[in-house]
């Protein structure tokens, strides 16, 4: 009984050992697939003409929720921002539109929309990007609302630099004036 289990065993194996043998051979013995090399075709006038104008760039004041064009920033008031770290960047305003700010951020310009707060703080928004302003009237803060952080903090246009200033000597100068009282 042993002897017969034993040879079907090696029987089994030997088969198996044939079967992937000839399918091995199988495959090698078939010819390869040959590429086929699509060339592709010239491109069109109009599409190398828009290739080389620059990309339109959307309305400042535009209600559409374009997050992705640069704004035309032409008719706006600029605002340079020092922050924290040696951050800087640069906010645009266009005194007709209050719905809207450009702010430059990372090499870029970037166009944000006003979202209502109930604190009265200036809160613009560009969700596409993650970007957002937040305005009040000592300091500005620039977050990334994708990666949940900080992108500058303490960021003070040249007003709210010398206000900063004046509060912070205005203390000094009051405890010197007070009498001493004994």
């Amino acid at each position: 009984m042993k002897k017969h289990l034993t040879l079907i065993a090696l029987l089994g194996a030997l088969f198996a050992t044939a079967g992937i043998t000839a399918a091995h051979a199988e495959t090698d013995t078939k010819p390869a697939a040959k590429k086929k090399v699509v060339k592709k075709a010239p491109a069109k006038k109009a599409a190398a003409a828009a290739a080389a104008a620059p990309a339109a760039k959307m309305p400042f004041s535009s209600d559409a929720e374009d997050d992705d064009s640069e704004p035309d920033l032409g008719g706006t008031l600029s605002a340079d921002f020092q922050c924290e770290m040696g951050h800087k960047l640069t906010i645009w305003k266009n005194e007709a539109d209050d719905k809207h700010i450009a702010i430059r951020w990372d090499k870029r310009i970037h166009r944000l929309t006003r979202v209502e707060t109930t604190t009265g703080a200036n809160r613009f928004e560009n969700r596409k990007m993650g970007l957002v302003w937040i305005g009040i009237p000592a300091k500005g803060l620039l977050l990334d609302s994708k990666k949940g952080q900080q992108l500058a903090n303490e960021c003070k246009n040249a007003d709210q630099i010398k206000a900063a200033a004046a509060a912070s000597a205005a203390p000094a100068a009051t405890v010197a004036a007070a009498p001493h009282q004994n």
